[in-house]
């Protein structure tokens, strides 16, 4: 069960993006990180245990080529094996930052030339994996960054071509260096899932074909990609042969953030109908199948979630935003 502690106030409400939530721990400092977005500003914020925010962090859009401010599309803390980055991507362009957001220590423009004059331009999905940030785009491409130990010298290194329709989430796992092993997943606007091996040049090992419904948000555990769709479900595949595995009736509504706590499989689920549920993921013995259990189903009454996030790496507190809510919501557990 879990119980809801003190809210974390914010200064606007939280637009309505999927996975408009990021969390980065710092455990060392007894600290929680938030990252949310609303228009052309990012709010980040810090919060001790028992939710008393201690400092607040506004972040703008590059302006970039045009004449209305950009519009943010997502934040999110990287954490890479030597250095914690957090991203914006908007309409723009592409900002990395220091973890705290107060320098930012490299920009990417993004070319309009390749968009027609009806699509609109923008990044979005961002995940990083090994010393690689991977981040999504519009036309379907995704971005590999090359991201030095410390300073700016931030290389695109690649630029990879699964994807016909927008991006919309990427995932990714530590591959503990195995060969061949499936370490990162994107996702896009028509449901087409794309399992990748990253390395100095990436390959692209399946792809798990979509179902005429979006796929807003996707995880990678164990070996295991849980995707959220546009229809309420959660789908479980096995990485390596998209195999599906567990198909869940999860939400009456579209999914809009999907999270995993990694040390003990816990998959949290939160959708437009209102609802936040945490599920239990876990192999059988036996046969090796992937097995899930609904563990709690928590109401947001009245709010459009949009985004949804464990706060710890153990699944025992999460956090929610809501469109028009002024406020960060937690719970943990009793």
């Amino acid at each position: 069960m879990f119980r809801r502690e003190r809210s974390i106030p914010l200064r606007g409400s939280a637009a309505a993006l999927c996975n408009n939530l990021s969390v980065l721990q710092l455990p060392v400092r007894n600290l929680t990180h938030f990252g949310v977005v609303h228009g052309p500003s990012a709010q980040l914020l810090s919060a001790a245990p028992e939710g008393v925010p201690l400092a607040q962090r506004q972040l703008q859009a590059k302006e970039g080529a045009g004449v209305s401010p950009p519009l943010i599309t997502q934040v999110h803390w990287c954490v890479l094996p030597f250095r914690v980055l957090l991203v914006l991507t908007s309409h723009r362009g592409i900002q990395m930052y220091e973890s705290d957001g107060s320098v930012m220590v490299y920009w990417h423009a993004l070319d309009a030339g390749d968009a027609s004059l009806v699509q609109a331009v923008f990044a979005r999905g961002i995940a990083a994996s090994g010393h690689f940030i991977c981040v999504g785009m519009w036309s379907g491409q995704v971005l590999v960054f090359d991201i030095p130990a410390k300073g700016p010298n931030i290389v695109l290194s690649e630029e990879l071509a699964g994807h016909q329709t927008p991006v919309t989430d990427i995932a990714t796992e530590p591959a503990q260096g195995q060969d061949g092993v499936a370490d990162v997943v994107t996702a896009d606007d028509s449901g087409l899932l794309c399992v990748w091996q990253s390395g100095p040049e990436f390959k692209l090992l399946t792809r798990i074909p979509g179902f005429g419904v979006p796929c807003p948000s996707v995880q990678l555990w164990r070996g295991t990609i849980a995707a959220g769709y546009g229809n309420g479900q959660v789908r479980l595949y096995e990485a390596s042969t998209g195999t599906l595995h567990v198909q869940i009736d999860a939400h009456a509504r579209a999914i809009c953030a999907l999270d995993l706590a990694p040390e003990v499989g816990k998959l949290l689920s939160a959708a437009e109908d209102t609802f936040v549920h945490i599920w239990k993921l876990s192999r059988s013995p036996e046969g090796g199948y992937i097995e899930v259990e609904h563990c709690h189903g928590e109401c947001v009454p009245d709010t459009q979630v949009c985004g949804a996030r464990f706060c710890d790496p153990s699944g025992s507190s999460f956090a929610v935003t809501g469109y028009d809510l002024a406020e960060i919501l937690r719970f943990s557990s009793m």
